[in-house]
């Protein structure tokens, strides 16, 4: 730092590259500048309300909360100026210097070199302030924090360096200058600016303010000497300056939603779908709710920081209150504006007031009842991005389960094509299991009233059409680590055989939410893999004919008991199977044991799963397990039994608990067929 107190710094080696990246090549509406830089005032100016709620001092300087829009044609430039909070000097060099404080690794290695799409990505990483640099050569911010002295003076280039300095006499709030590049002094037009705001910050809640400018063809060479006098400009308010979610839906066009969603989240891509609903009663409030449609970078992050603007009677009191949306709906952006939360509320309150606890139910409900009326084609995409978060909430939102058990998506045997993968419903399950051999089309998860009517068939008028199910009958579905290896278990050869759908499920976190699942519409959860297999009684077959040919069978399966069973054997018993028509033998787990996705993730977390072992299911019938039956050889049927459960394992996903003992077994049963 010098003796002036001017203080140069180099931007950060991942935030220059991004900044580059950003100026030359990302951006193609070039006019989203203002957009970004209004947004950002109007967020200092809710800071501002918020904290003056406890320091009533901070408003006394200026209570007229305002954003005004400046331009110089002579000079080529363009200001934005609000009177909030403002910034300190250490806000300043965090703030301004550090793009995308976290996940700038995530960015780049999210681009895909298409300019469109990778415009997109700019609004889930936060860096929205320096679109500026698109039109700018220069940009300067003066700024001084509420409640504070001296200001600050940022400048920059956005090259490698960027410099802060002192500045005396600074009135509350921050001023954003920018010079314009050659090839953008449009932007220093007064009927150019204007449309820009009209058209993306209509919407802002405050006034945003321009010169009146006053142009008469027939007067233009009078009062030459009154334009060159230097006076205040009168100001006008340029845009709505009211609320969105406090107007009524009808007075509320589709591209205006779309525009305070940008304004809102810093996306520069549409939502997905939104709702719009203002309740009353015992409770009045107001929520405008929006699912986007990228999921952000730190989706998985269950720790940071995420949720709704929260406003009191219209006053600004949290922006990321996370108390009004259930987790498995952090992706949610929106506002709630209620009317009876008190005005001095804080974290702890809001944890435990009951009108909390209402508003987050009823908003939860809101958001899968819009999730729900999605057609297929719009919600499939949604379901691609936030599925696996929406599966958490089967095992933390009791009272929502039908409704999020009714939006999962699946893998099924039955998917003829790459366009029905993963696109399979717990509806269309059930439709197709009083016509199994008939292909219903998915269903979709039609938009909220808010967005206009839909005429594709929605989930609940689909439900209503289906044919009642008939009971007793379950939903079928196998746990793997990868489609691949779903399609090839040995558990779904019976299922194949008699023409029964089975659902196939490679989440990480499909075992952890079926365990909470229980049942959907009368028809309980089963897992092809658990347990001895009931085919919607052919259990009791399958007992019979065991019964009867239990004189021959029992030796072999006692023989290979003797090898694999007992307290130091690898399985719990050996059992004949009614799963298995082309492989010989597969391994069954308990009914309650733990699948391998549990334990990988109880692994993961430092903790120790209980050891448990599987049952060991043979095929009678494959010519392998009768070749087995007749070695006399004892030596080598246990060499034969061996491999057959190493084989066993291997099918299952899993890896063989010692492979170089496998593998030398195999090497002397082909010396020995050599």
């Amino acid at each position: 730092m010098t003796e002036t107190g001017v203080q140069t710094r180099s931007f950060q080696t991942e935030a220059r590259k991004l900044l580059k990246l950003m100026i030359n090549s990302l951006y193609s509406n070039r006019e989203i500048f203002l957009r970004e830089l209004i947004s950002n005032a109007s967020d200092a100016i809710d800071r501002l309300r918020f904290e003056s709620l406890t320091d009533a001092s901070l408003m006394a300087e200026d209570a007229e909360l305002r954003i005004v829009v400046e331009f110089d044609k002579d000079a080529g430039t363009v200001s934005v100026v609000d009177n909030g909070i403002g910034m300190g000097r250490e806000e300043v060099a965090e703030q301004l210097g550090t793009i995308a404080k976290s996940g700038t690794e995530e960015f780049f290695e999210r681009l895909t070199g298409d300019q469109k799409k990778d415009s997109a990505l700019i609004g889930q990483f936060g860096v929205g302030f320096y679109s500026a640099f698109i039109v700018a050569k220069e940009v300067e911010v003066l700024t001084r924090r509420a409640g504070d002295e001296e200001g600050a003076r940022w400048t920059s280039a956005g090259e490698a360096e960027f410099t802060i300095e002192p500045a005396a006499d600074l009135p509350r709030g921050t001023r954003v200058t920018l010079t314009l590049k050659p090839d953008a002094t449009e932007f220093a037009d007064g009927f150019r600016l204007r449309s820009v705001v009209r058209r993306y910050s209509d919407h802002v809640g405050v006034p945003v303010m321009m010169a009146k400018e006053a142009y008469d063809a027939k007067d233009d060479n009078a009062d030459k000497d009154a334009k060159d006098e230097k006076k205040e400009p009168e100001l006008e308010t340029v845009n709505a300056a009211k609320a969105l979610w406090t107007r009524p839906r009808t007075d509320i066009g589709e591209d205006e939603y779309k525009e305070f969603y940008k304004h809102l989240s810093h996306d520069f891509e549409d939502p997905a779908v939104w709702s719009h609903n203002k309740v009353e009663g015992k409770l009045e409030y107001t929520s405008l709710l929006y699912v986007p449609k990228r999921a952000p970078f730190d989706l998985w992050n269950r720790e940071l920081p995420r949720g709704l603007k929260l406003y009191v009677q219209r006053i600004f009191i949290m922006d990321e209150a996370d108390h009004f949306l259930p987790l498995y709906l952090r992706f949610v952006r929106g506002v709630v504006d209620s009317s009876d939360l008190p005005l001095n509320v804080s974290r702890e309150l809001l944890q435990e007031d009951d009108r909390v606890r209402t508003i987050k139910s009823g908003l939860a409900k809101r958001v899968l009842d819009v999730l729900g009326k999605m057609n297929a084609e719009d919600y499939g995409p949604v379901w691609d991005e936030f599925g696996q978060v929406l599966k958490e909430g089967v095992g933390e939102d009791f009272a929502n389960k039908d409704a999020l058990l009714g939006l999962l998506r699946f893998n099924s045997t039955r998917d003829a094509d790459d366009a029905t993968q993963g696109r399979v419903s717990l509806r269309d399950y059930i439709a197709r299991l009083e016509q199994p051999k008939t292909v219903v089309e998915a269903g979709g998860a039609g938009e909220d009233d808010s967005k206009g009517e839909n005429e594709s068939q929605t989930a609940g008028e689909a439900d209503a059409q289906d044919p009642a199910p008939s009971g007793g009958k379950k939903i079928y579905y196998l746990i793997a680590e990868s489609k691949a290896a779903a399609r090839q278990s040995p558990h779904l050869e019976v299922f194949r055989e008699r023409g029964i759908e089975v659902l196939l499920l490679t989440d990480r976190i499909d075992e952890w939410w079926m365990s909470f699942a229980g049942e959907y519409q009368g028809h309980e959860f089963q897992d092809v893999t658990r347990g001895e297999l009931d085919l919607d009684g052919d259990a009791k077959t399958g007992r019979q004919q065991e019964d009867k040919q239990k004189q021959e069978d029992e030796p072999l399966l006692k023989r290979l008991a003797e090898v694999l069973a007992g307290p130091d054997g690898k399985v719990e018993g050996v059992r004949k199977s009614i799963r298995l028509t082309d492989s010989p033998a597969c391994l069954v787990l308990g009914e309650n044991d733990l699948g391998v996705q549990m334990r990988r993730i109880m692994e993961v977390s430092g903790q120790s799963a209980p050891e448990t072992k599987p049952h060991l299911e043979v095929n009678l019938s494959h010519p392998l397990i009768q070749h087995l039956d007749k070695e006399p050889d004892e030596d080598r049927f246990r060499d034969l039994a061996l491999v057959l459960f190493d084989q066993a394992t291997l099918a299952e996903g899993a890896p063989v608990a010692e492979p170089g003992a496998y593998v030398q077994r195999v090497n002397k049963l082909l010396l020995d067929l050599l």
